[in-house]
């Protein structure tokens, strides 16, 4: 963990933990965590402070172990939300295909299905479209991935129509499914792009 030099300016908490920090700079991050005792704050404290440092520009806090590659940044904790979606996936197909359907579980398949047709789909286009968190707000891409993902079922429904298999809830969900997780995966490699040049590094 780095201090930068720069005229952004933090709150008084933070200017506090950061001077707390100072000498102590250079180490890991749960290192300095874990001495927050020792520096009279508690651990949370100096989370938080050093969060925020960071998000002012700060401090910056590097990786001391980054992945090497892609399929290493694929398969880190940097790509913990793809795993969760395609978890979900195979939850949601669970639930819809192979859970038995008596009350309430048959709630849960109702909940489950349009959580899945009504923003799972939009919400991997937006994180493919963009992947940086500060380039759209959280009420933004909730309402954006609403409105893509009603423009993406009706589309598979369009392509699903001329082939073999036909507009029916077995092809529909292996569709959509297959969609998402390639849209995720894109997503993935657009993060991992912007990981890289944060870094200084090439990304391939």
């Amino acid at each position: 963990m780095d201090e930068r030099d720069d005229d952004l300016e933090v709150d008084e908490a933070s200017e506090r933990v950061l001077e707390a920090v100072r000498p102590h700079l250079g180490e890991t991050l749960g290192t300095i965590v874990n001495e927050a005792p020792k520096l009279g704050f508690k651990p949370y404290e100096v989370a938080r402070g050093i969060y925020a440092m960071e998000t002012q520009g700060r401090l910056s806090v590097a990786d001391p172990n980054p992945p090497s590659g892609f399929v290493g940044y694929l398969l880190s904790l940097y790509s913990l939300s793809y795993w969760l979606l395609l978890v979900f996936m195979a939850f949601q197909a669970y639930v819809i295909w192979w859970m038995p359907q008596v009350y309430p579980l048959t709630y849960l398949r109702i909940i489950v299905a349009v959580v899945f047709l009504l923003y799972i789909p939009g919400y991997t286009l937006i994180e493919a479209l963009y992947p940086k968190a500060k380039e759209l707000g959280r009420l933004e891409r909730l309402g954006l991935s609403v409105g893509l993902s009603l423009a993406l079922v009706p589309l598979v429904g369009l392509m699903l129509n001329y082939t073999p298999w036909g507009i029916r809830l077995e092809s529909s969900l292996i569709g959509l499914s297959l969609l998402t997780a390639m849209l995720g995966l894109v997503a993935v490699y657009r993060k991992y792009g912007y990981w890289c040049l944060a870094r200084g590094a090439w990304f391939g």
